[in-house]
């Protein structure tokens, strides 16, 4: 076992360390990146994204969560064992209008109130569109993504923004696109081709989900509505061959505060620790007559242990069972108003674990284990097993095994055997999401490399680590540091096109 395996009683790291993390960063840069420790793999072609708020402040009023924070998108593209990076905030009409008037504009919804105190904020229901949340090239676009809007088209190359993006008039007035799509590596309804799955949601006492799925061009396959029972708060969705899965966690809004103007409507939310989680599972195909086995089209509700759930790992079918893996938290990890952020008491916030829920849709029975007890959050696996049984799964991880704390470490898990690696960057080095890229003409489902950005106390600045995902604990075979920092990304994606220089602007 390594080392940094072993429980530890003392902090792994500075409080003040992890909260210089979530200084904005106003500045937008071009350049190549050539200070690099190891060796960039010549292989390793195209371009990662990532998405987060770059915005902590507006014109030094600070954002109440982190959530609210206006969207700044970072490129790096690979080509040649060299990389350059770009970074550009999305444009979006309240970041313009706000910049202009320097100053806060619009209510955040997990934090963020106009300055003026209640009156300045009742029963004003208006939100700004931050894209913040993640980034997506599908079908020869780049869209910034955040699950309460429409995304936002950028230029793949310049990262300008080119606007909302209604999708070829798929997505009408109300209609919002999520910022967590799944792409079905092979589906079994297009010939084994790769279609992308997303959803919006409309909640309220009755809430709509709305799915969607397209193939590789952009064009609409499928698209579907239900209704559920009650209010959800859906951020994620996992995806087998045969459905759309969300879990619907146990908690309700009392929209009162927010119509006062007391509270943002994040704050509104209680999680009730005596209902059920509800595993909801929708059919991705309408029953047919000449598709024998399509099933009834209707959705199913399953009920679960009370947990709450941000973002699910995967999923997959085995005859008549359905396999979730999720990380679970105990209760709703929220902020409470007028409390900094930066001094969360991480003793009294619940940790994310990592769950794995088996489900039979016939006999609505459950179980569920836990995979992972360390405090972990962000997982990740080889895009080829998306819905599909697998081995091997990376994740955002905390230093210490037992406890909540930042994550500061990346975790690979051997499902089948149990082994664990990790490689850390504590007690200085702050992580995000992991992303896992294949190695081309890769032979194993771990043959790849780990990417992602690290936040590096000791410089104030950002790295972009890439680690071999045979063996994390070997740590990175290339660390590019960059000039400067970037505030804590939340998602991000990897496109084998390579957007940097020298390249032809198609549009």
């Amino acid at each position: 076992m390594s080392p940094s395996l072993a429980s530890s009683t003392s902090l792994s790291y500075s409080r003040e360390d992890w909260q210089k993390g979530y200084e904005s960063q106003r500045n937008e840069l071009d350049y190549w990146i050539d200070d690099v420790e190891g060796e960039i793999p010549q292989e390793l072609e195209g371009t990662l994204f990532r998405n987060g708020p770059g915005l902590l402040d507006i014109n030094g009023q600070p954002i109440q969560h982190p959530f609210d924070g206006d969207g700044m998108i970072s490129q790096v593209a690979f080509s040649k064992g060299r990389a350059y990076f770009r970074n550009r905030f999305v444009r979006t009409t309240g970041f313009v209008e706000e910049q202009k008037a320097g100053k806060i504009l619009y209510r955040g919804v997990f934090g963020t109130q106009k300055p003026g105190g209640w009156l300045a904020n009742a029963f004003d229901l208006t939100h700004k569109n931050i894209a913040n949340t993640n980034i997506i090239y599908w079908g020869g676009k780049l869209l910034a993504l955040w699950e309460g809007g429409k995304p936002y088209q950028l230029d793949p190359y310049s990262l300008e923004t080119l606007g909302l993006d209604e999708l070829e008039g798929i997505l009408q007035e109300g209609n919002t696109f999520a910022a967590h799509p799944r792409i079905d590596p092979s589906c079994h309804m297009d010939g084994g081709e790769p279609c992308l799955v997303n959803f919006s949601v409309k909640p309220g006492r009755y809430t709509t989900i709305e799915i969607y799925e397209f193939n590789s061009n952009g064009d609409m396959l499928r698209r579907q509505a239900h209704s559920i029972p009650g209010f959800a708060f859906l951020h994620d969705m996992a995806i087998s061959p045969n459905y759309c899965i969300f879990f619907q966690n146990p908690v309700r809004l009392n929209p009162l505060p927010f119509l006062l103007g007391f509270r943002a409507a994040g704050q509104c939310l209680a999680y009730n620790p005596n209902e059920t989680t509800k595993i909801l599972l929708i059919p991705r195909q309408t029953p047919a007559a000449d598709r024998p086995g399509s099933g009834d089209g209707k959705v199913k509700i399953i009920d679960t242990e009370p947990c709450f759930v941000f973002h699910h790992a995967n999923a997959w079918e085995e005859g008549d069972e359905i396999f979730i893996d999720s990380v679970c938290y105990d209760s709703f990890p929220s902020v409470e108003p007028n409390v900094d952020f930066r001094e969360v008491n991480f003793d009294t916030v619940p940790a994310g674990q990592l769950w794995r829920f088996q489900v039979n849709p016939k006999t609505q029975e459950t179980s569920h284990r836990v995979l992972e007890g360390r405090c972990c959050e962000f997982p990740t696996l080889h895009p080829d097993r998306v819905g599909r049984s697998y081995r091997y799964l990376y994740i955002g991880a905390a230093q210490s095994a037992t406890g909540n704390a930042p994550l500061q470490a990346v975790l690979k898990i051997d499902l089948e055997t149990g082994d664990r690696q990790i490689w850390s960057a504590a007690p200085r080095g702050f992580t995000g999401e992991p992303l896992f890229v294949p190695r081309p003409n890769g032979t194993s489902e771990d043959d790849g490399w780990i990417m992602l950005l690290i936040y590096d106390a000791a410089y104030h600045r950002s790295d972009v680590a890439i680690l071999d995902a045979r063996d994390l604990s070997l740590g990175p075979i290339a660390r590019l540091h960059l000039k400067h920092h970037i505030p804590y990304a939340l998602h991000g994606s990897f496109t084998p096109d390579y957007f940097g220089p020298g390249t032809k602007v198609k549009f």
